[in-house]
């Protein structure tokens, strides 16, 4: 991840809030990720803990993050813990973070090193009483790497048996979930980088480029701008169109297929999310623009959808039932099988068969439980779709979507999405 600057005021503001919804005598730890291990002596990109990341916004490995807002030593209420630099680790690694240069980040003033750590957190610990450890929690995922924050927290439990532990993780959701205005603008940032490389790719796409090739032209877009790709992309032409999570990214574009981009950019650790499924040839057919249409209508409808009070399992079935609607218009489904399905069984999903919406922040798919109500504050997509593999193609359409007190504001309102558009679009090569 390139770094992209933001004001401390964010991260001091996200600590706040944190602190304000602990009970007294608490102490929460953060930890940063590891750098995950590859073949041989390899290792992948280091990519930051989006907790550890909201709450101070340093980007480097084997931090940690101790927040105790009672403590008796007031120097003791925010430390954070970094790295020590050294001349071996500057000639392999590279610059690493001074103390100065982790406050004018993070805003925190306490700066220690991880040598340190040790004897200030057993020191807390004897102090304090309700402790807040970190873990995955995102519904949807099921790893099995243990992380930094998982050894913590068995190690923690090991020293210290008798504390009060509570989980860190459903507060974090519910802070992350509400974006402040600095938050906001990064990410209409990434939506607006995302917009160019799209605009980018339409005027390259032509009949026997290869899907290898579009995805190198986001890539050479987003990363000269510091971006890079928010979630590996589906570059899914032809039939791969109905592919939900297609990522082979090699196959020909060939004349009359329909190509679906879901690619997004992400800047400064804030993810964008979009879809546009676009003709190869330049000009839909009538079959594929009735369908196409069809999409759009039920996407502006979900757009509007987006109000607070609402849960994301309320928007899929408000979007299962516009798409049925849509379905029956294009002869994929008929009003009696709609009208006998049963309820956990939508007769729409052999052609809709996902979620609608989801949150997006620090990650794409950005934490939250299904109970919880939509906000003003939350950013959201809106990806309605209709797949058609007996036909060969398929649609999906998808913005980034903010929720207001004043209805909702579509931050990719300017990125091309009419089928007229996207068709002048790619004839302006």
């Amino acid at each position: 991840m390139k770094a992209v600057p933001l004001p401390p005021a964010l991260f001091t503001l996200n600590r706040a809030r944190l602190v304000k919804k602990l009970p007294p005598r608490s102490l929460a730890a953060l930890n940063a990720n590891d750098i995950m291990p590859t073949n041989g002596d390899g290792t992948l990109g280091f990519w930051q803990n989006a907790d550890l990341f909201y709450l101070t916004g340093i980007h480097q490995e084997e931090t940690i993050l101790l927040l105790a807002p009672d403590a008796f030593d007031p120097n003791q209420r925010e430390i954070l813990f970094l790295r020590a630099p050294n001349e071996n680790l500057k000639i392999w690694e590279g610059h690493k973070l001074t103390k100065a240069q982790a406050t004018a980040i993070s805003g925190i003033q306490n700066i220690r090193w991880t040598s340190e750590f040790p004897a200030v957190f057993r020191s807390l610990m004897c102090e304090l009483e309700n402790i807040f450890l970190n873990a995955n929690e995102h519904q949807r995922t099921d790893s099995v790497v243990e992380s930094r924050d998982a050894r913590f927290v068995a190690d923690t439990l090991k020293k210290f048996p008798l504390h009060r532990y509570h989980r860190l993780a459903p507060v974090m959701h519910e802070l992350r979930t509400v974006k402040s205005p600095f938050e906001i603008e990064v990410i209409q940032a990434a939506c607006e980088l995302t917009g160019k490389g799209l605009e980018r790719v339409c005027r390259f796409v032509k009949p026997g480029v290869n899907e290898a090739e579009v995805e190198a032209e986001f890539a050479h877009e987003f990363i000269r701008h510091k971006g890079v790709f928010a979630y590996p992309p589906i570059i899914a032409s032809g039939a791969n169109n109905n592919i939900l999570h297609y990522d082979q990214n090699d196959q020909p574009c060939r004349k009359g297929d329909l190509l679906l981009l879901d690619v997004a950019a992400s800047l400064g650790n804030f993810m964008s999310d979009l879809t546009r499924t676009i003709p190869v040839s330049g000009k839909f057919t009538r079959r594929q623009k009735q369908v196409y249409n069809a999409v759009l209508r039920v996407f502006r409808a979900q757009i509007a959808a987006l109000v607070p009070g609402k849960t994301t399992k309320d928007l899929r079935l408000e979007c299962e039932e516009r798409t049925a609607k849509e379905c029956v218009d294009l002869g994929l489904l008929k009003m009696a099988e709609v009208k006998k399905q049963k309820p956990d069984a939508p007769a729409v999903r052999k052609f809709f068969m996902h979620g609608v919406s989801h949150p997006i922040g620090l990650d794409v798919h950005d934490v939250t439980y299904n109970h919880f109500k939509i906000q003003p504050g939350w950013v959201l997509s809106v990806e309605p779709a209709i797949y058609l593999p007996d036909e060969g193609f398929g649609v999906r359409l998808e913005n980034t979507v903010l929720v207001t007190e004043n209805g909702p504001r579509d931050l990719m309102a300017q990125i091309p999405i009419e089928a007229d558009a996207i068709e002048a679009l790619m004839n302006r090569r």
